[in-house]
């Protein structure tokens, strides 16, 4: 005679009712992750319009933006004024010769590499108003070639040396399809050459949307810059590059920008 055999494994058996516990296992883990899961979507609280609009804004206009530019590299001052701007998570743009990257291929690179931007400002930086048609596009097609080779991208503006420009050179610049950039203020850094006045202009002369003319050809601006990021950061400015600067706004070849007071 078969006796029948009730074998209960890890439970209890009381009045005819067993009770086996689960162990915790994958499918349990997953249950958890799963309810975890749910709450947090519950509770997460959705952006409001007003906040999916506000994040969809160009960068500089949520954010305080100042522009610093640096004409007439490279030159050995510049690795430590990228040093600097390093440092303080800055962007820049800078005007670059074309003699000076051909003879500093190395260190356009790392200006273009560490996120800053490049301008075309000629090849020897002379006043373009007094070439002729040609020198000016020899000029210019020179350095945006030389800058191409070295970095792989062509310059998106150029800016005439000591701000020389009239319709003729819009005109010649339209065709090459290159905007030029000029500046909200100038330090005249190149004349002051002192460390204390060249900050105290860029302080006086900073605001939002600017665009400042600095020299990292001269070393007591590249000496200034430490305090004068500084002091920027503290008036909540953000240090950007022209690119960023012009979000949402696309300039003509040839346009002129900041436009010059009549």
């Amino acid at each position: 005679m078969w006796r029948k055999v009730r074998i209960v494994m890890a439970g209890v058996c009381a009045a005819g009712v067993c009770v086996v516990p689960t162990a915790a296992g994958p499918a349990t883990a997953a249950t958890a992750e799963a309810s975890a899961l749910t709450t947090k979507a519950v509770t997460t609280k959705a952006a409001t319009p007003a906040e999916v609009k506000k994040k969809d804004e160009p960068y500089c206009a949520r954010y305080k933006c100042i522009a610093l530019t640096f004409d007439d590299g490279p030159w050995p001052y510049t690795p430590a004024l990228l040093d600097t701007l390093k440092k303080h998570k800055a962007k820049a743009t800078f005007f670059l010769l074309g003699r000076k990257v051909a003879y500093r291929p190395e260190l356009t690179r790392r200006i273009y590499e560490e996120g800053h931007d490049i301008g075309n400002h000629t090849w020897t930086h002379p006043s373009l108003t007094t070439l002729s048609d040609g020198e000016v596009l020899e000029e210019v097609s020179s350095t945006s070639e030389v800058i191409y080779q070295t970095i792989g991208k062509m310059p998106d503006y150029m800016r005439p040396p000591n701000g020389a420009t009239n319709s003729r050179i819009a005109g010649l610049m339209a065709n090459l399809g290159l905007p030029q950039i000029l500046w909200t203020g100038s330090t005249l850094d190149w004349q002051a050459r002192d460390t204390k006045v060249i900050a105290e202009r860029t302080l006086k002369l900073a605001k939002r949307n600017g665009v400042i003319l600095l020299h990292d050809i001269v070393p007591e601006t590249v000496k200034a810059m430490p305090g004068v990021l500084t002091a920027l950061e503290k008036q909540h400015y953000k240090f950007v590059t022209l690119t960023t600067l012009l979000q949402g706004r696309t300039l003509r070849p040839g346009e002129v920008y900041p436009p010059r007071g009549k």
